[in-house]
């Protein structure tokens, strides 16, 4: 799979690429960014996946991440949140259609031919970093926020052998109980709402999914707005008690959705992943 690389920037001590490469899983040509210490590696990595209406710029620019990264030794790799292009399915909503992927495999139309995410980011982004540049699949932990957290909980709780950590920022935990949930996973994988739970955290938890990983890290801000109607942290934390699972909530008074908390609190994150990689 050949990965064309399109800007290289020093960046703390390291080189950061914006890539772009052809995914079998969309159909399209993909996005993406990596991060790389010096040196021959192999280094372990995070794989970031970002929320409603990003790009693979989003947490590029704003995370600070680089900083901590190079700290650890750890490389950094952002993947874009959807197919885009001509002939690419949209929505006139920011919640739905491209940026908003919500990493699953849309098996209704008109998302099903594009949008599979899922796939895309466990097969297709994987296969190409690895193969591109000096990093450790051995060594691979997943983060991400909002519509990302939903993510990186989903796909590393059904894919414990991929990665051996998982931590989330403002995460969607339970798309069965919250309308961003309703809307997207009605049009991507339709009415049958049993079929949601392979994309539900709270669920798959529930089901004993991924049950390898010895804790699972949430960073909430508590003047978040989206908190109460469409995050409910409340929930994850019900379902992995009730399963004998250990999920650590930090709820952050003051702080809201953006990046301003995502910059505060991100070098813990990469610290805690360190530890596990």
């Amino acid at each position: 799979m050949t990965v064309e690389i399109t800007a290289t920037h020093r960046v703390h001590g390291g080189t950061l690429r914006y890539c772009r490469h052809d995914s079998a899983s969309t159909g399209t040509p993909m996005k993406f960014t990596v991060w790389t210490p010096d040196g021959d590696g192999p280094f372990p990595y995070l794989v970031w996946l970002s929320g409603l209406t990003c790009t693979e710029d989003n947490f590029t620019v704003k995370s600070g991440v680089y900083e901590h990264a190079a700290r650890h030794g750890i490389a950094i790799v952002a993947p874009d949140t959807s197919p885009r292009g001509e002939g690419v399915a949209d929505d006139p909503a920011y919640d739905l259609g491209q940026g908003a992927g919500f990493y699953v495999d849309a098996t209704q139309a008109p998302w099903a031919p594009h949008f599979r995410m899922y796939a895309y980011v466990t097969k297709d982004l994987l296969e190409a970093v690895d193969g591109a540049f000096p990093l450790d699949g051995s060594r691979r932990g997943i983060f991400g926020h909002s519509m990302g957290g939903h993510g990186a909980l989903t796909i590393a709780l059904r894919n414990p052998e991929l990665f051996r950590s998982v931590s989330a920022f403002s995460p969607i935990v339970s798309p069965l109980n919250c309308p961003w949930g309703d809307k997207a996973m009605t049009a991507y994988l339709g009415e049958d709402r049993s079929l949601w739970r392979a994309h539900d955290a709270c669920a798959l938890i529930e089901d004993g999914a991924g049950a390898s990983f010895d804790d699972i890290l949430i960073d909430q801000g508590l003047a978040d707005n989206f908190l109460e109607s469409q995050l409910k942290p409340e929930l994850i934390e019900a379902a992995a008690t009730s399963a004998g699972r250990k999920v650590t909530v930090r709820r952050q008074p003051g702080y809201d959705h953006s990046y301003f908390f995502i910059s505060t609190f991100i070098g813990e994150h990469v610290g805690w992943h360190a530890q596990r990689l």
